[in-house]
């Protein structure tokens, strides 16, 4: 799978993250993953809390659209966004008719 892919209106990332980094940001791509560091530390699943809440500012969408699919106890992580209302650089637009 690609790091970034559509699935009708949802976007499906596959993201490498590092936790405890100094800033919140896309790095591009690693491998076939797309790497995020975060700042919140692998701790009592807060990072993947700190994630959701980054991504949803980023994607411009509610928590309750983002779904982590695979990778809730790792760093490999596949995430859904249901209707991103933005889209980073690092993404790309959508295939047309999205």
């Amino acid at each position: 799978m690609a790091a970034v892919s559509w699935r009708g209106t949802a976007l499906m990332l596959e993201l490498q993250v590092q936790p405890g980094a100094a800033r919140d940001e896309i790095v591009g791509a690693h491998g076939d993953r797309l790497k995020v560091r975060i700042t919140a530390p692998p701790v009592d699943g807060r990072a993947n809390q700190h994630l959701i809440q980054w991504l949803a500012d980023v994607f411009d969408v509610p928590r309750a659209r983002i779904t982590l699919v695979r990778g809730a106890t790792g760093r490999s992580k596949t995430l859904c966004i249901e209707s991103p209302a933005r889209l980073p650089p690092q993404i790309g637009a959508p295939p047309r008719g999205h």
